[in-house]
């Protein structure tokens, strides 16, 4: 296992969370593992790479992104976010990091007109982004 892949008390959290792969769908290949997809899909989302340098270990990049690409059209990826904000609220063991970066209005690139006018009252800045992860039941500790 390498550092950043699932452990195995995520992996028992995510794995009910996920649409079941059909093991024979009939032609073609097998599907892939989906913990070994999952690896490479969070590798790929951590280190910014593209889907063709994800390492071999995780699978075909190809396989990778297409696992990836039909979750994200089908909803899996929000459903997983609910399910897991909800775990972590009902055992109390939660951690929200969030980041916002602010541009100036002129950063959009615009002439001016409304764009300038929705950037200004929005206050120029990127939507707020936030990570929460599940933390080890002995760690009673809590960011904020």
């Amino acid at each position: 296992m390498s550092r950043g892949d699932l452990t195995e008390a995520e992996w028992r959290v995510l794995k009910g969370l996920l649409p079941i792969e059909p093991e024979n769908r009939g032609r073609g290949r097998p599907p892939e593992q989906s913990r070994s997809i999952i690896n490479g899909i969070l590798w790929r989302l951590r280190c910014g790479a593209p889907w063709r340098d994800v390492p071999p270990k995780y699978g075909s990049w190809n396989t990778i992104y297409r696992r990836f690409r039909r979750w994200s059209e089908a909803g899996v990826w929000e459903t997983v976010a609910v399910t897991l904000a909800e775990i972590m609220a009902d055992s109390g063991h939660y951690s929200i990091d969030s980041t916002t970066v602010r541009a100036h209005v002129s950063a959009a690139g615009g002439k001016g007109g409304l764009i300038d006018e929705l950037l200004a009252a929005r206050g120029a800045g990127s939507p707020v982004s936030f990570t929460a992860w599940l933390m080890p039941s002995g760690d009673r500790s809590h960011s904020i």
